[in-house]
């Protein structure tokens, strides 16, 4: 056990628990009916070697599956519950930076000593009593399993579950009573897990639903809402005070939120939210449109864009977008929602950063950010370019054929490859783009630089990392 002996420090002991964690990622396997949803019913032998059957229960429970917006709704009705007075324990994933934060108690992510308390009694107990025919559970159910854990012993009055994926055959689908079911938006995504037709990725979806309990959702396209309106509703009315308070005073890490740069202050700003699909691009380019048009939205962050400039005087703006993908997303159908519903509101990325990732999936990280790989593959980066400096050509009723023709390749101040169009650029390393950002804000001083930062989660916890430290 990782925990044992007074000697290990206390980063060496975290680290070893994550190493254990890690363990028990594998490979994805298709939840169908012909292997059961990935022997689904292995859930239910893991509950009882832990003891969690009655204590499941007696949970109330909010259980929000969907494709877009799941986390959001999960996190809004968190912060409503614990502004009416409840003790609240919320369960959402992806993490950003630390796995800490997938689990919450009255809104903060659990401490570390009780994270580590609650892991090794599930993990101890689990490899104890698993064999060849009840195999350890994989990464994601044993962090659901853990959440139910931790919810139970911390004797929350309600918790909130973000399904992971899908929802018939999800591990927070054990939850057999919970006290309400609702379903965000649905689109397009994980289709190789999920069926190809808007219907069955509903009926994935619709699987979280039980009997004689109250279901909700929100308009759906007709195919989604045909498999849902049975089991759907709709909640009118007004909103009570501690609704109100609980909507307005949300947030989660990674969507629409705002960071302004502490070493470039008054001069850098990122914009983050991890829109993966074509729907959440183009909210996500209103949000960041809206934003860039109105100075007030920072006023709260003790940001002050005019810091440098004489009494009276107005600080110009630039926009500039840091981007990647994960290489199962279409960028020919992200990248024109965003720069055209950006367009649309008069928004005009000056340069297109695009970087990979630092993050890797198959290992849980510490707080720590990994060593860069100096021969990273950046064929898909300059793919993202490409249909970049290609949509930004044919925009502009330029052939795409002469993007080729301005192509320079340079190396930065760490050695570093940066390949530049005239419209963007691709940087071997997301460090090395975030100091040629710093560096051009340092340069010009009369420009607040406005740096929206989307495309994928991981990109997001990177940057986060980065400009935190």
């Amino acid at each position: 056990m990782a925990e044992g002996g007074s000697m290990e420090s206390a980063a060496g002991r975290y680290q070893s628990t994550l190493d254990a964690l890690s363990s028990l990622i594998t490979k994805k396997s298709r939840a169908d009916k012909s292997n059961k949803g990935d022997r689904y019913d292995l859930l239910f032998d893991y509950l009882k070697i832990l003891e969690l059957d009655e204590a499941i229960s007696q949970l109330k429970i909010i259980h929000v599956a969907g494709t877009k917006g799941k986390g959001s709704t999960c996190t809004f009705a968190e912060s409503i519950l614990r502004n009416c007075g409840f003790r609240t324990g919320l369960f959402t994933s992806p993490h950003l930076i630390d796995v800490r934060e997938r689990f919450r108690l009255d809104g903060l992510e659990i401490s570390e000593e009780k994270f580590l308390e609650y892991f090794w009694w599930c993990y101890d107990r689990l490899k104890e009593k698993t064999n060849d025919d009840v195999p350890m559970p994989t990464y994601f159910r044993f962090l659901a399993l853990l959440a139910f854990k931790i919810f139970a012993a911390e004797q929350v009055d309600v918790a909130i579950l973000e399904v992971g994926l899908g929802g018939r055959f999800d591990a927070t689908n054990v939850v057999k009573k919970p006290i309400v079911c609702g379903i965000s938006s649905l689109g397009y995504d994980h289709m190789e897990i999920l069926g190809n037709t808007l219907g069955e990725i509903a009926g994935e979806k619709a699987g979280i639903f039980k009997h004689e309990i109250p279901a909700f959702t929100v308009p759906q396209p007709d195919e989604a809402m045909h498999v849902l309106e049975e089991k759907a509703s709709k909640l009118n009315g007004p909103l009570p005070e501690p609704f109100i308070k609980g909507l307005t005073t949300a947030s989660l890490q990674g969507r629409a939120q705002i960071v302004p740069d502490i070493e470039s202050p008054g001069n850098l700003v990122f914009y983050l939210d991890g829109a993966h699909s074509p729907e959440s691009m183009e909210a996500c380019a209103r949000w960041f449109s809206l934003c860039t048009r109105d100075d007030n939205h920072l006023s709260n962050l003790n940001y002050q864009p005019q810091q440098h400039m004489d009494e009276g005087s107005k600080k110009d703006t630039a926009q500039i977008l840091l981007f990647n993908c994960m290489s199962v997303r279409d960028p020919q159908l992200l990248l024109p929602r965003l720069m055209r519903t950006c367009a649309s509101h008069g928004v005009c990325f000056q340069k297109a950063l695009f970087v990979p990732n630092i993050s890797v999936y198959h290992k849980v990280g510490s707080q720590a950010l990994p060593t860069v790989d100096p021969q990273v593959d950046l064929s898909w980066q300059f793919g993202l370019q490409r249909a970049w400096e290609s949509l930004m050509q044919s925009d502009k009723g330029v052939k795409p054929s002469n993007t080729d023709q301005a192509c320079e390749e340079v190396k930065d101040d760490t050695g570093m490859r940066v390949t530049s169009f005239k419209n963007s650029s691709v940087f071997s390393s997301l460090p090395s783009a975030i100091k040629w950002l710093r560096d051009t804000a340092q340069k010009d001083r009369f420009v607040c630089f406005q740096v929206l930062v989307t495309g994928s989660l991981h990109l997001i916890g990177d940057v986060l990392r980065l400009i935190k430290k």
